[in-house]
């Protein structure tokens, strides 16, 4: 048993380290290495509505060929498109679940939203880190820290530096805005995953349920999730540096879009209000500015905000995760976009190449470039489960914009 648990902590701190070598990787070479032209072309199954019908929706025909024709340069696995709650396009299974990754920050902040109060089994805004007992171990928070509320962790401006389970590709960034020193709470934004993992400890012991028990009866059965389970939730605990585990989600396309759904829906579904239309309105409307020009250009309640001359309308919003997993909620569209990548065989490829002992970055790298190569082009992984890269989910979204009527 010993060896078994040992061997799941080199996996966890693998797959953190795998999160950060690949953003640092992406966001310094910008996908320089990948061009439509280089990549072979799939054959994809896709679904879609008639040429008028997609017009009526506000949608070109020409330019969904243009989305479609490029997606089949990458190698995602489900993008679907919905406007009025009637699916444009879709491609991919639907119905299989994938690693969700950062975007179990935006189901976190759905269920904290339902449960904000002031009554037993509620959570408090207000309610600082020190009235609800909130500390951590190995090293424990400062007086100032515990000043920290909980509307501060959902804003991400806890101003808290402290290892945290899962920290992943936003470790250096996160240092680099906080620093060493202490931060009085509310006056830094950063994207912390200690942050994060706290509210899961907070929900968990204020409303006596599991994350995944919350999700389940909260949102899942209101919203007639097919695909969720128990089962789809799972932690990634690392002790030897927090207390606060993360809470780790696996959802079909499918869920997703009921999901943003929700949220389009103002958080009502068949007459039931499940996230109050307040708690929502607070996306858009309290935000906080990253210092960044691109779809990441705000951050708010644990979704992000983009720039609105990325030519997506005010007001809109999307969740996104490694692998460019993404939840698009577009009001002003009346849309739901999902995409997602199946992760699962570049982690196999780069689990064991790490146990190895190779490093981190070299095991990237190769894995990366590989398919730059003309002779593994072809290769089924090539075509299939490369890593797609930033240049290239932000050229996907650039053509979905361009092909709104």
């Amino acid at each position: 048993m010993p060896r078994i648990k040992h061997k799941v902590l080199i996996w966890v701190a693998c797959l953190c380290t795998l999160i950060l070598v690949v953003l640092v990787y992406l966001i310094q070479t910008g996908g320089r290495d990948r061009s439509r032209e280089s990549q072979p072309v799939r054959f994809l199954d896709i679904t879609r509505i008639g040429a008028a019908d997609s017009q009526y929706l506000g949608w070109d025909p020409n330019g969904l060929d243009e989305v479609f024709g490029y997606l089949a340069t990458l190698s995602s696995d489900t993008l679907v498109i919905v406007t009025k709650g009637q699916t444009v396009a879709s491609f991919g299974d639907l119905k299989t679940p994938y690693r969700t990754h950062p975007i179990r920050k935006a189901f976190l902040s759905a269920l904290v939203g339902q449960h904000i109060g002031p009554n037993s089994g509620q959570i408090r805004l207000d309610a600082r880190l020190q009235d609800l007992g909130i500390d951590d171990t190995p090293q424990s928070l400062t007086h100032m820290q515990k000043q920290a509320t909980v509307k501060h962790l959902l804003k991400s401006t806890s101003g808290i530096n402290h290892p945290a389970a899962a920290g992943g590709g936003f470790v250096n960034d996160t240092n680099l805005r906080l620093g060493v020193e202490q931060n009085k709470p509310g006056t830094v934004w950063a994207y912390n995953n200690w942050d994060y993992n706290a509210l899961t400890t907070i929900f968990e012991e204020r409303t006596g349920w599991t994350i995944a028990e919350g999700f389940q009866i909260g949102i899942a059965r209101p919203t007639l999730m097919k695909d969720f389970t128990l089962n789809s939730v799972s932690y990634i605990s690392e002790p030897e540096l927090s207390q606060h585990k993360a809470a780790a989600f696996r959802m079909s396309a499918g869920d997703l879009i009921k999901f943003g759904q929700l949220y389009l829906d103002n958080g009502q579904m068949n007459n039931q209000q499940i996230i109050p239309s307040s708690w929502i309105d607070r996306i858009t409307t309290d935000f906080t500015k990253t210092g960044r020009d691109d779809l990441r250009w705000g951050h708010g309640y644990l979704w992000w905000i983009p720039n609105p001359e990325t030519g997506l309308p005010t007001g809109s919003f999307w969740a996104w995760g490694l692998g460019n997993q993404a939840i698009f909620v577009i009001p002003e569209w009346e849309t739901v976009i999902v995409h997602q990548s199946d992760t699962t065989e570049f982690l196999n490829r780069f689990m064991p190449m790490i146990e190895e002992g190779q490093e981190a970055e070299a095991a990237i790298e190769q894995l990366v470039l590989s398919c730059v190569k003309r002779d593994n082009r072809k290769s089924e992984y090539c075509i299939e489960h490369r890593f797609t890269t930033r240049r290239e989910f932000n050229t996907l979204i650039s053509l979905i914009i361009h092909a709104r009527i």
